[in-house]
């Protein structure tokens, strides 16, 4: 995220819901997430880029001169435990680059992400399979589900990973379902729900495994404007019962 974009994250005051509605205060003054002068730049020269040579430069010098691309330039920020955190800004703009570096999905330049007042850039491999399995969930654009599994499994499937048995995932996922509206619709494939069900089914993929903190990436932006309202609006109603922690990339 550079300057110029006009899409620097954006804290919304508490907490507003994607949408602008509804008011999700943190449950205290503790930062849950911690983002300090985050970089990503994307090239072989990354390194000579962030030197003092080209501190002030312009990213469309930095691309003619290195070959690099700045994704993200010295992004600050803090979200509150049992917030909800908007980012917004247009397209090529970072914003899922940003969101992936949080879990380390992309790797970042240089800078430090703290979760629960940890570097989870120093985490080693276990580390981060650890905190990727138990504490943190996400919600991608495109659903990412398995079209050869139900959706009682695609649903249970963090569980499955953590080696949680059949029975127990099962009870587990099916309070979820019921959550978030799919009663009826366990043993259904993916190619059987429309859209904004198979969203849902992610949703309570990333729910099942009960996350402290959802990284949401532009969840809704592929669902027609009225499906995509009635998302927002059960996202907020969920928030408002479960009280997470959530990132919300949105455009």
């Amino acid at each position: 995220m550079y300057p110029d974009d006009a899409a620097s994250p954006v804290n919304t005051d508490g907490g507003s819901g994607p949408d602008g509605a509804g008011d999700f205060p943190a449950n205290n003054d503790s930062s849950c997430i911690s983002v300090k002068s985050l970089w990503k730049v994307f090239g072989k020269n990354s390194d000579k880029a962030l030197s003092a040579e080209y501190e002030g430069k312009d990213k469309t010098d930095i691309l003619a001169e290195l070959g690099c691309v700045v994704a993200l330039q010295d992004v600050s920020f803090d979200v509150g435990r049992g917030e909800t955190f908007v980012v917004m800004g247009l397209s090529g703009s970072g914003k899922s680059t940003l969101v992936r570096c949080l879990i380390r999905l992309i790797e970042p330049t240089s800078g430090q992400i703290f979760i629960d007042d940890q570097d989870i850039l120093e985490y080693d491999d276990a580390q981060l399979t650890e905190i990727r399995r138990k504490k943190v969930a996400m919600v991608f654009q495109h659903y990412g589900l398995l079209p050869h599994r139900r959706v009682i499994d695609n649903a249970a499937w963090g569980l499955e990973l953590r080696g949680v048995d059949q029975t127990s995932r099962y009870a587990q996922t099916q309070e979820v379902l019921d959550l978030v509206g799919l009663t009826g619709w366990e043993q259904a494939y993916p190619r059987e729900l429309s859209g904004g069900m198979q969203q849902r089914v992610g949703l309570a993929r990333a729910l099942a495994v009960d996350p402290d903190i959802l990284l949401m990436d532009e969840p809704f932006s592929g669902l027609d404007p009225l499906i995509r309202r009635n998302m927002q609006d059960e996202l907020i109603r969920l928030q408002r019962e479960l009280h997470k922690t959530i990132v919300f990339i949105t455009h």
